[in-house]
C-alpha cells in the first residue's frame, strides 16, 4: 500500500511538471514533511525528484522542439553555482522574511504572465538573452535555499524577461532545471539530507507523470496555459504567506 501511495504522488507532481515546466517541489516538500521526513531531508530528497521529473518531461519537450539550447546553457552557467550556495544557506537559514520576499515576486509574476502572448519565437530574434544571467542567479539559489522548483520563476521570467513564448518557456524550463537541480542535489546529498530509498521509490510516478504532462502541453492553448501557470503562482504565494 505504502508503494501505491508513493507512485500516486509521483504521477501527480510529474504531470505538473512536465506540463507547466516546474520541478514540483512546491507539493514534494510539504507533502514528504507530512509523512514525517525531517524538514532538511524533505528538501533534499525533493531536489533529487525534480532531477528526474524534469529530465523526464526535458525529452519529451526537446522532440517536440520547444527548447531552446542558447537560453539553457547561458542560465545553467550562472544557475548551478547558484543553487549550491543556496543548498549551503539551507542549512542555516529558517526565517519568515525570505517567504514573504518569495510570496511577493510570485504574485508580481502571476500577473506579468496575463499580457498578450507573442506570435513566434526564432533563434536570435527577439530574444533578449542579457536578462538571461539575471533569471540564472535568481532561480538557481531559491531553487537551491527553498528545495522548490526554480521553474517557478524559470517560466514567468523566461516570458516576460527573454521574451519567449510560453510552450517554449515552458519546454526550455524544463530542461535547464534538470543541471540546476542536480547541483542542488549533490550539496544535499552531501549533507546527507537526501533519502535514496524515497527518490526510488517515487521514481517510476515521476518518470510517467512527467512524461504525460509534457505530452499535455501540445493539447493546450498559450493563453489557458498562462492562466494555469499565474493561478498556480498566486496559490504558491498564499500558501507561503499562510
Amino acid at each position: 500500500m505504502e508503494w501505491i501511495i508513493y507512485i500516486v504522488i509521483g504521477t501527480v507532481v510529474g504531470f505538473i511538471a512536465g506540463l507547466l515546466g516546474v520541478g514540483g517541489g512546491f507539493l514534494l516538500v510539504p507533502t514528504l514533511v507530512m509523512i514525517g521526513v525531517p524538514p532538511h531531508h524533505a528538501v533534499g530528497t525533493s531536489l533529487a525528484c525534480i532531477s528526474l521529473s524534469s529530465l523526464a518531461s526535458a525529452y519529451t519537450h526537446v522532440r517536440e522542439r520547444r527548447v531552446l539550447y542558447r537560453v539553457v546553457l547561458l542560465k545553467e552557467v550562472f544557475s548551478i553555482p547558484s543553487a549550491v550556495a543556496g543548498a549551503y544557506v539551507s542549512s542555516y537559514f529558517s526565517g519568515k522574511t525570505l517567504e514573504l520576499v518569495f510570496s511577493a515576486l510570485l504574485i508580481l509574476l502571476a500577473f506579468s504572465l496575463l499580457r498578450p502572448e507573442q506570435e513566434k519565437v526564432s533563434e536570435g530574434s527577439g530574444i533578449r538573452y542579457r536578462n538571461v544571467p539575471i533569471i540564472g542567479i535568481i532561480a538557481g539559489f531559491i531553487s537551491g535555499l527553498l528545495g522548490v522548483s526554480g521553474g517557478v520563476l524559470n517560466v514567468p521570467l523566461f516570458y516576460t524577461l527573454v521574451g519567449l513564448p510560453i510552450k517554449y518557456a515552458v519546454g526550455t524550463s524544463s530542461l535547464s532545471l534538470f543541471f540546476t537541480a542536480a547541483a542542488g542535489t549533490f550539496e544535499h546529498w552531501r549533507l546527507g539530507h537526501v533519502s535514496v530509498p524515497m527518490v526510488l521509490a517515487l521514481s517510476p510516478g515521476l518518470v510517467v507523470g512527467a512524461r504525460l504532462g509534457a505530452k499535455t502541453v501540445a493539447l493546450v492553448s498559450p493563453g489557458a496555459l498562462r492562466r494555469v501557470f499565474a493561478l498556480l503562482l498566486v496559490v504558491m504565494a498564499l500558501k507561503l504567506i499562510i
